[in-house]
Formats: C-alpha cells, sequence, structure tokens
C-alpha cells in the first residue's frame, strides 16, 4: 500500500503544539505521526488523502500558529524503514527492556517486551513511555484489574500481564492499526490471552469496568477530555498514572483530577516530561 507523508511545519514549535494538531486531524485518516525537526510528519494512506479536509481542519489554529503544509508519496518499500529508524530500544530502570524485532544482542532483563512498531509507533516519546513503564513496576500489579488508554503498540499492557495483573488486562486506541498491533505484540510476547484489545476512546468504557490501575500516556488535552471517564471506572484506592505532557502541565491536570475526586499523590520527571500519579478517595 502507498502512503502519502504529510509535512507541517508549526511556528512556534513546541511538541505540546504538535500533540494539538494531531489531534485535530487524526480523524481525517491518518494512521501514524513522528516528530522531525520543526516539522510535524503525518502518515495515511494515499487512496484516503484529501487535500482540501486537511487545509479545513487546519483552519483551527488560524490566529495561533503558523502552519505550512506539503505532502509526497512514500513508496511502501521504504516505509518500513522509515519506522525501523525511528523506534530505538529502551532498557527501563535495568529491569525491562523493551525492543522491536529487528533489534539484536540487547540485555535480558527482569521483563522483556519485544514489540513490532509498524505504522502504530506514532509519536511515541521515549521520555513517557519510559516513565510510564518505570512508574508501573513501582505498582503492586499482580492479581489487579488493569486499563491501558491510548495502548499504542501495548507496551505498557503487555509489561502490565508479565507483572501478573488480572486476566484480561483492557488496552484501547483510538487508532485501529495501534489497536490492531497491540493485540499482535500481545501474541509475540506470549500473552495474547491475557489481553483486551478494543479501537476506540474513553466512551467504549462501559457502565460496569472497574479498575485498580488505570494507565494513560497520550496527551494533555485529551487526558483533560478524559480524565473524568477514567476516575468513574477505577475503585476507590484505585490507581490512575497518566503521562504524555510537560511538567508545567501538571498544574492543570492536577485540578482537573481533584474534581473528579481523584488526590495527586506523586510525580516523577525525565527531562521536561512527567508521568503523575493519583489515587481515588
Amino acid at each position: 500500500m502507498e502512503y502519502t507523508e504529510v509535512r507541517i511545519s508549526i511556528v512556534p514549535f513546541t511538541e505540546d503544539n504538535a500533540d494539538w494538531v494531531v489531534a485535530e486531524i487524526e480523524s481525517l485518516g491518518y494512521e501514524s505521526f513522528c516528530i522531525q525537526e520543526s516539522c510535524l510528519l503525518a502518515y495515511i494512506p494515499s487512496s484516503r488523502f484529501d487535500f482540501g479536509r486537511l487545509t479545513d481542519a487546519l483552519e483551527v489554529f488560524a490566529g495561533h500558529l503558523e502552519l505550512e503544509v506539503s505532502h509526497a508519496p512514500v513508496p511502501e518499500q521504504n516505509w518500513n524503514a522509515i519506522w525501523e529508524s525511528s523506534f530505538e530500544p529502551i532498557v527501563v530502570d535495568g529491569e525491562c527492556t523493551i525492543k522491536a524485532t529487528f533489534h539484536k544482542g540487547l540485555p535480558e532483563t527482569r521483563y522483556n517486551i519485544t514489540i513490532d512498531p509498524k505504522m502504530a509507533f506514532g509519536t511515541g516519546h521515549h521520555q513517557t513511555t519510559y516513565l510510564m513503564a518505570s512508574s508501573l513496576m513501582r505498582e503492586n500489579v499482580a492479581g489487579k484489574s488493569v486499563l491501558d488508554m491510548g495502548c499504542g503498540t501495548g507496551i505498557l499492557a503487555i509489561l502490565a500481564a508479565k507483572m501478573g495483573a488480572l486476566s484480561p488486562v483492557d488496552a484501547i486506541d483510538i487508532d485501529g492499526i495501534a489497536s490492531d498491533s497491540a493485540l499482535e505484540n500481545a501474541g509475540l510476547n506470549g500473552v495474547g490471552e491475557r489481553l483486551s484489545v478494543k479501537c476506540g476512546d474513553a466512551s467504549v468504557l462501559g457502565t460496569d469496568e472497574r479498575y485498580d490501575i488505570v494507565m494513560a500516556n497520550i496527551n494533555r488535552n485529551i487526558l483533560m477530555a478524559d480524565i473524568p471517564s477514567y476516575a468513574r471506572v477505577m475503585h476507590h484506592g484505585g490507581v490512575l498514572l497518566v503521562s504524555g505532557f510537560y511538567v508545567e502541565d501538571i498544574v492543570m491536570l492536577s485540578a482537573v483530577a481533584e474534581k473528579c475526586g481523584l488526590e495527586y499523590s506523586s510525580q516523577r520527571n525525565r527531562e521536561d516530561w512527567a508521568v503523575v500519579r493519583f489515587v481515588k478517595k
């Protein structure tokens, strides 16, 4: 399948502004995103690319951001090379190794997760993946019910399953390719029967589910909108781990969480990124 690469130059550029653009255009059929210098790169099957719809969607940024858009086809033979070159292995606290199928010679750790990133790797910041995995390994996961929102390739859900979480670990992502990839990666890691993967957003959370641990590594705007939904499906005393935002955003997120009966517990930082732990009162 041929894909189209859309290059969006953003002024002023911040990763937060890039996430804002992603949130506006991903519903148009864009399957993956990555950041290169001061640009957001967005990928969509060429058969679904509509430049008019894209420019209409970007009108919301008029007066806020200066955007310059260009596009070009990406031959399939170059597609995997793009994602392989963008995915680096991660070793978290010497306890968890996250690698792709094409990485060789990495150390064996307590938890070893092999994924096939495909197109679902997205903008996946290594800092936030590291922070979330590190924070999860500090929780008492064994026998606990776990939800992974915005699961991407399934790294955190797979880690929870390997740590002995109650089966199934629920994993949800709005991107169909991501949810399919998460299920495939669960099988690749021997926990395929221990994950339940759905495609959708927080609206797919039912009225009966209750979780001891909820994880969401997304972006600030989505988290602020969806924290009430997360709080609704948490047990009292349950833990919410959130990342995908900057340290400076913690005050805003904490204010939303407090209104939902979630109490700030702790935070950890990596460069400018943060993970925050909340507990349901």
